[in-house]
């Protein structure tokens, strides 16, 4: 099994940063392209940023310029660098990841439990 775990989130204000982080532990024999997505108040789940294992990015229109993805392949952890923070920018963000847990498995997609941030004065 495979566990990804958030964290980072928190209360910040209009223009303000967070960093989040997103740890991937267990058996894991290769970690695929990892993912954020976000759920406002009362919208559907939407990608925020992607990156592979050899760290292509992807962004959504509405974070790009604001937001940086990356991620340590030594550590098996991907970060997402918020700033300029908006109001909008208000939700839980989820943390998916595609695993291989051994040479023989298939892929599987996992997901964390989410961490809460709130854009608000």
């Amino acid at each position: 099994q495979v566990q990804l775990v958030e964290s980072g989130g928190g209360l910040v204000q209009p223009g303000g940063s967070l960093r989040l982080s997103c740890a991937a532990s267990g058996s894991i024999f290769r970690l695929y392209t990892m993912v954020w997505y976000r759920q406002g108040p009362g919208k559907q789940r939407e990608l925020v940023a992607s990156i592979t294992s050899g760290g292509n990015t992807t962004y959504a229109d509405s974070v790009k310029a604001r937001f940086t993805i990356s991620r340590d392949n030594a550590k098996n952890t991907m970060y997402l660098q918020m700033n300029s923070l908006k109001p909008e920018d208000t939700a839980v963000y989820y943390c998916n990841a595609v695993v291989k847990e051994s040479i023989i498995t298939l892929s599987k997609a996992y997901w964390g439990q989410g961490t809460q941030v709130t854009v608000s004065s």
